[in-house]
């Protein structure tokens, strides 16, 4: 049985690794002390799935709470990994559905998630569950 839980600290080199599928490596260390932030955070939440044993971590989602000037109040899925032994097994839609409902709790209405281009499985994922793309972007980086 899979089971939802609040991600923890000590989950870091776990969730490094899955960082390291979705194609972001990341030092174990960067990793933990964004966490201890995102952990602090009254806007985001973090979700693991795995099984209710807690042997291991097959999934994470990210969800923040957004409000822009142009638009209400939202919560957007900043994150979405499920393991690749694990793909296809209903692990991301019960992430998917762990976000939903925090975002109901917290008093939002609209669910957003931005999905790159390039990766053609998690569009038909999001739509397979309901989700409707809305735009296509591009996105501009500069470091300063």
């Amino acid at each position: 049985m899979t089971v939802i839980r609040a991600v923890r600290t000590d989950d870091a080199p776990r969730l490094t690794e899955l960082l390291t599928q979705l194609g972001y490596p990341n030092e174990p260390g960067a990793v933990t002390n964004r966490l201890a932030e995102l952990l602090e955070s009254d806007t985001q939440r973090l979700f693991t799935a795995g099984p209710d044993d807690d042997s291991r971590i097959d999934g994470y989602l990210s969800i923040e709470r957004r409000l822009l000037l142009a638009e209400d109040e939202y919560a957007e899925i900043t994150g979405l990994v499920v393991d690749s032994t694990a793909r296809r097994s209903g692990i991301g839609r019960i992430l998917v559905d762990a976000a939903e409902q925090w975002a109901v709790r917290q008093g939002l209405h609209t669910v957003m998630v931005r999905s790159n281009v390039a990766r053609s499985e998690s569009h038909r994922f999001y739509a397979g569950i309901g989700y409707q793309r809305k735009k296509t972007s591009h996105v501009y980086r500069k470091e300063i």
